[in-house]
């Protein structure tokens, strides 16, 4: 029977870069609402797996289907453009348009939406991560922080169903991953699919409805964060989480 809860499936992925295997054999089904942490060491291939999901990156192999239906190379971008949005480690902002600008442009050009009502949106948006007076700004004269939380204000605007986050804080400054986190954390009470790439373990514990831990190219651990943080099973799990969580 038909799992109809079920916003993204990943059946047998595989990912190579010439002869480095990046990710092998990954298994993985996301609930419609669930905000899914992943976790793992640097080269694990974290990154890789949500850039195979919007194909930013294309699979060696597998398959992989938001919504039900599958994601090939014909019809990727309008899935993408349908279903998701996504947060980059570095903001990705036009620098030369302004902040509400950078926010109409997609649901203008991608989406037909026209400019009163994109702006609207725009405005409501920018005000929900408390940046509305930086409208006529130019990314150059925000901070790190501001920018994120610009982008994060660019990836809802078009109504995803799925926001996926690649290290989003990862660029900041320390003083400004709190502001950025601030907003995620609210954004992740609401009904909408999150699957956050991130080495912010306090986050995790807050918001993740479950947490894979990747490690040498696949998934090695996988469960709440109470399970995955507090009683991991595998050695390397075990091994990564006694480096950094004291």
């Amino acid at each position: 029977m038909e799992n109809t809860n079920e916003m993204i499936r990943i059946e047998h992925l595989r990912k190579r870069f010439g002869d480095l295997q990046v990710l092998e054999d990954i298994n993985l089904t996301v609930q419609k609402g669930e905000k899914l942490v992943i976790l793992g060491p640097s080269g694990s291939g974290k990154s890789t797996l949500i850039r195979c999901i919007n194909r930013l990156e294309k699979p060696t192999g597998g398959e992989i289907y938001i919504d039900g239906e599958l994601v090939t190379q014909k019809n990727r971008v309008k899935m993408s453009r349908d279903h998701m949005a996504m947060v980059f480690q570095q903001f990705n902002l036009y620098p030369h348009k302004t902040v509400l600008q950078n926010l109409t442009l997609a649901p203008m050009k991608l989406h037909r939406i026209p400019r009163k009502e994109a702006e609207e949106a725009a405005m409501e948006y920018l005000a929900r991560v408390g940046l509305a007076a930086k409208a006529d700004a130019y990314p150059q004269n925000l901070s790190g922080g501001q920018q994120q939380r610009v982008a994060i204000a660019r990836a809802l605007v078009t109504h995803p169903e799925i926001i996926l986050f690649d290290e989003p804080t990862s660029a900041l400054d320390p003083e400004m991953v709190g502001e950025v986190l601030d907003v995620m954390v609210e954004l992740s009470k609401e009904d909408i699919t999150m699957l956050c790439v991130t080495h912010e373990m306090g986050f995790a514990r807050q918001v993740a409805d479950r947490v894979i831990f990747l490690d040498s190219a696949k998934i090695v651990e996988e469960g709440t964060p109470e399970e995955v943080f507090g009683h991991p099973k595998n050695e390397r799990t075990k091994a990564f989480f006694g480096k950094i969580l004291h």
